[in-house]
């Protein structure tokens, strides 16, 4: 059955994965965005409609939901920004997405939480995501929520972030190295998600979704690293001076680690139980897929612009 749908984050790393997968499976899908123009991969798209809205003002969100049969909530941050805090962003989103949901009669939410996230959980981050999924829980919609570990994919901020900091960092300090992840393919996920639209099994169901292995953070670098060909010296932080780096690097402008996302890292983003069946798929690992977007020739840093224009030739 074609369903409208509305995607708020949908022009997100994780959105247009779910977007393009909404639209092979026959729906209607609407996607709104403060600037239509960060949604130019998806207009050319059959059935989407990119719609310049914003999704915190409780009255546009209203209109947008009154004409759709389902929502999905994939808004999420990892750094505060301006009036976008973790609260707004997470919680008070959730909540409205959950009033306008009640007001127009849409029983159909799907909403997207995180490994780890706890309303006692030992970060902002975390918390707020364990708010907003309690909130939704809690609510007689007929609700389907999604965990997953970090995602990883072409385009994505965790593996890519790790191959530039290899190739221009003759030593890597890294903080937390004994964190655990279970990375899982933002494909996968997105696959997951749009699945389970239309799929009655999936009704006030949580899934854990991750990849095939677990690895420290220390592995994950090392391997991106090798993978790069940039192998490095990797020194391990321990507990103060992780949180000393993390104190500093978070003024810098491009949030590359902050004190919430150490904090976030002393819980474990890994599946207590396989990949749920239901949905027919093997998870893929990274190294099934990101060695193609990991190629040094892939792998662009935010200052070669800046060397390009100062002529130097590195």
């Amino acid at each position: 059955m074609s369903l409208s749908v509305l995607v708020l984050g949908g022009t997100g790393f994780v959105g247009r994965h779910v977007v393009a997968n909404l639209v092979t499976a026959g729906h209607r899908v609407v996607v709104p965005t403060r600037r239509r123009d960060r949604g130019k991969p998806l207009i050319l798209l059959p059935t989407v409609d990119v719609v310049e809205a914003d999704v915190h003002d409780a009255a546009g969100l209203r209109a947008l939901v009154a004409n759709a049969d389902a929502v999905v909530n994939l808004v999420g941050i990892l750094h505060p920004s301006g009036r976008q805090g973790f609260r707004r962003a997470h919680v008070e989103l959730a909540q409205s997405v959950l009033d306008a949901c009640h007001r127009a009669g849409v029983t159909r939410l799907v909403h997207m939480s995180a490994l780890g996230a706890s309303p006692d959980g030992p970060s902002a981050y975390l918390r707020s995501k364990g708010e907003a999924q309690a909130l939704v829980e809690a609510s007689d919609l007929r609700w389907t929520i999604f965990r997953p570990s970090v995602i990883f994919g072409r385009g994505d901020s965790f593996l890519a972030l790790f191959a530039r900091l290899v190739r221009w960092m003759p030593v890597v300090l890294l903080a937390a190295p004994n964190a655990k992840f279970q990375p899982v393919h933002v494909v996968d996920v997105a696959r997951c998600i749009a699945a389970s639209i239309d799929d009655r099994r999936t009704l006030r169901q949580t899934f854990e979704l991750c990849g095939p292995k677990v690895y420290t953070l220390r592995e994950l670098v090392g391997w991106v690293a090798e993978t790069t060909g940039h192998v490095r010296p990797i020194i391990g932080l321990g507990p103060a001076l992780s949180k000393l780096q993390a104190s500093v690097l978070e003024l810098s402008p491009v949030k590359l680690l902050t004190r919430d996302n150490l904090a976030s890292m002393s819980v474990d983003a890994t599946c207590r139980q396989p990949f749920p069946a239901l949905f027919g798929i093997e998870p893929a690992s990274i190294e099934a897929i990101a060695p193609e977007y990991l190629a040094p020739a892939s792998i662009r840093s935010p200052f070669d612009g800046y060397r390009a224009r100062a002529g130097d030739p590195r």
